[in-house]
């Protein structure tokens, strides 16, 4: 089992910035894909983010290329995004989440999911 909880969430303007922290315990950190993804009001949850085990090689939705930048300490077993130049579209709660597979962009493939924190962006 891998618990993960998120924080850093919140209300900002558009064209400001948040930075999410997701802090793991559990099994192994450095062995899971970690992965950012959102969910706003009536949507399926989408893809944000991940960042394989070593941290070297990150992948992004286009919606986040160019703004947003996931970072992981398997020390301290945190995975972090800077989201810069948030837009009012960016709000949404926002979820961690942990996977051992290879299918990184697709939620179905990660087991562990945080609660959510909520970014509202205001216009």
């Amino acid at each position: 089992q891998v618990q993960l909880v998120e924080s850093g969430g919140g209300l900002v303007q558009a064209g400001g910035s948040l930075r999410l922290s997701c802090l793991a315990s559990g099994r192994t950190f450095s062995n899971y894909v970690m992965g950012w993804f959102r969910q706003a009001p009536g949507k399926e949850r989408e893809f944000v983010a991940a960042i394989l085990r070593s941290g070297a090689t990150s992948i992004y939705a286009d919606s986040a290329k160019d703004r947003f930048t996931i970072s992981r300490d398997n020390a301290k077993n945190t995975v972090d995004l800077q989201m810069n130049s948030l837009k009012p579209e960016d709000s949404a709660v926002y979820y961690c989440a942990a996977t051992r597979g290879v299918q990184f962009t697709n939620r179905v493939a990660y087991e562990y999911w945080g609660q959510g924190t909520q970014v509202t962006v205001s216009s």
